[in-house]
């Protein structure tokens, strides 16, 4: 039975197939993610991914390093590629380590935007509760 897609998978969904475009852009052109024009439009697809909630562990869908890097290896065919080099106790083809190594590069950032991103109100001055609650004053605030 066919089960319509939510508002937010939608959004999910995009994001992945932006990503795919992406790293199969950067994989024809030989180049590296962490250059532009690739690093800028990544991140871009991380604040807009990010903005829905689903960057963390438990999303669904899940648009966490881990969850972006299961969703790019299966449609890109590395899972299964990754899997028949294993069992016949063979290397990886050259065609699809370039992109394997990509995928790498592009979980890194996330990963690194990810733990920066959780991080930036306690970097950035956003007054704890404790402080926010008070300002030493005998008066009131309303």
């Amino acid at each position: 039975m066919y089960q319509a897609k939510t508002p937010l998978q939608m959004v999910a969904d995009q994001i992945i197939e932006d990503l795919e475009r992406i790293v199969l852009d950067a994989d024809r052109a030989t180049k590296p993610l962490e250059l532009p024009p690739y690093r800028p439009q990544l991140f871009e697809l991380f604040a807009r991914a990010t903005a829905t909630g689903l960057v963390h562990e438990d999303a669904d869908p899940d648009l966490s390093a881990d969850g972006v890097l299961k969703t790019l290896a299966e449609r890109l065919g590395l899972t299964s590629a990754t899997r028949d080099a294993f069992s016949q106790q063979a290397k990886l083809p050259p065609e699809h380590l370039a992109k394997m190594r990509l995928l790498w590069s592009l979980l890194r950032m996330w990963m690194e935007w990810t733990y920066a991103w959780d991080r930036w109100a306690e970097y950035h001055g956003a007054p704890s509760e404790t402080e926010a609650g008070s300002c030493g004053h005998d008066h009131d605030h309303s």
